[in-house]
């Protein structure tokens, strides 16, 4: 036995949970004790021996073949399977990692200062590197040195931004865990984590879920009282050379009020400070 976490295990187990026995075929009948499959409809679906599964989830076993990864992940209906490779890639005992340090190039600082769009960097830690002044125009905690998931999970001032800032939130995490992969003992994913595990307990909700997304652009609209409805395209794009660092840019289709009024607010936030209240009613930050 490793006295290593069991990443592996708490994702089959978080996953297996979520699958309800109608989705895979399986008739329901009388009451069952426990939420999702059973870890032996698990094995039966992928088509291995119980004893097997249960090693895997119990952490005995912790290097399967692809598959047995392609099929556990099938039976799981898991959209992308390469976060379940990766929990079963080995790797030898290492010393405890230390935490990255994230330096933004000053080309790329300045890249965002220069850019007619509102736009900020962020970090494979989801902190606020660089941001640029239209970005904090259109919400006050896009500055440097902020992190969107405290931000999201501990501030009601951002809450308040998103019509269903769980769901926000839910995206935000699963995008997080995407890019962070299996480096959960790296000192800063710890040490949000155990913050956000104390403080939150819908942080604690989706974290058990294991949840993993790509962190992509969507539309988002913010309700801002100085220029009213904007409604916007939100770009996430890789920053090359730094692992999951990326330039999220908020932009407006051409000829629209939402053009005209972020135009606008540009305008008023170069000539002075402004009031940097925003009601965003999609998407995560």
């Amino acid at each position: 036995m490793t006295d290593e976490p069991n990443a592996l295990g708490e994702y089959l187990r978080a996953r297996r949970e979520l699958v309800a026995p109608e989705q895979v075929g399986i008739p329901v009948v009388g009451v069952r004790r426990v939420p999702g499959l059973r870890r032996e409809e698990v094995a039966m679906l992928a088509g291995i021996s119980a004893e097997y599964y249960l090693r895997l989830e119990q952490g005995r076993d912790r290097h399967p073949s692809p598959q047995v990864v392609e099929a556990i992940a099938r039976v799981l209906q898991l959209d992308d399977d390469a976060y379940l490779f990766s929990l079963t890639s080995g790797r030898p005992r290492r010393k405890r990692p230390r935490a990255r340090r994230e330096v933004l190039p000053a080309s790329t600082a300045r890249l965002v200062d220069e850019l007619p769009f509102p736009a900020f960097i962020e970090g494979r830690y989801l902190d606020v590197l660089a941001a640029n002044p239209l970005a904090s125009a259109i919400s006050p905690r896009l500055v440097t040195g902020g992190n969107r998931l405290r931000d999201v999970f501990l501030s009601e001032a951002e809450q308040d931004l998103f019509e269903d800032w769980k769901r926000a939130a839910a995206a935000l995490l699963a995008g997080f865990r995407k890019t962070v992969g299996r480096s959960v003992d790296d000192p800063r994913v710890v040490e949000l984590v155990g913050e956000l595990s104390v403080a939150s307990p819908e942080f604690r909700r989706l974290w058990a879920r294991h949840d993993i997304a790509e962190r992509t652009g969507a539309g988002v609209t913010f309700d801002h009282p100085a220029v009213g409805a904007l409604h916007l395209d939100r770009e996430k794009l890789a920053v090359a050379g730094a692992d999951g660092v990326m330039l999220v840019i908020y932009h407006a289709q051409p000829g629209t009020d939402a053009a005209e009024r972020l135009t606008l607010l540009g305008a008023m936030a170069a000539a002075a400070p402004v009031d940097q209240h925003a009601t965003a009613a999609a998407g995560p930050g």
